[in-house]
């Protein structure tokens, strides 16, 4: 069930610190993935999953900014409705992420390089929009 809350400042500078330290954490384990051995597969995983929660954190900030609410619930495409009346120019960063959400996180397929460029790519663009509107 999708729920909307209000937030208020605190709650939108909680939720970019998360996004930063998730896109940091991020960070550290790209280190670690340079090639496609097995081991290093699945830190890819581990990774794209860090980089989906940066992202989701950071459309939360996004929301709470501009809408004074956020999507919370175990359907995570109702965030992008949100996010549309937003920041529409952030909505394709955020499925791009929400699609591999539940392979990295939750599936047995390798995540390839491909794929963890695009997640990188998205999950900075959402950050740094959740950066500039709280300012």
């Amino acid at each position: 069930m999708a729920r909307e809350p209000r937030c208020d400042a605190a709650l939108a500078l909680g939720r970019l610190r998360r996004a930063k330290a998730f896109l940091e954490a991020g960070d550290l384990v790209s280190g670690l993935v340079h090639g496609d051995r097995a081991e290093e597969t699945e830190l890819a995983a581990a990774l794209v999953t860090l980089w989906v929660h940066a992202g989701i954190a950071a459309a939360d900030v996004i929301c709470c900014a501009r809408l004074g609410r956020h999507h919370a619930g175990t359907d995570h495409h109702g965030a992008l409705q949100m996010l549309r009346k937003a920041d529409g120019d952030q909505v394709a960063a955020l499925r791009r992420l929400l699609d591999l959400k539940a392979p990295a996180a939750y599936g047995h397929r390798l995540v390839g390089r491909d794929d963890r460029l695009r997640a990188e790519r998205a999950a900075r663009s959402l950050v740094q929009r959740a950066s500039e509107v709280i300012g």
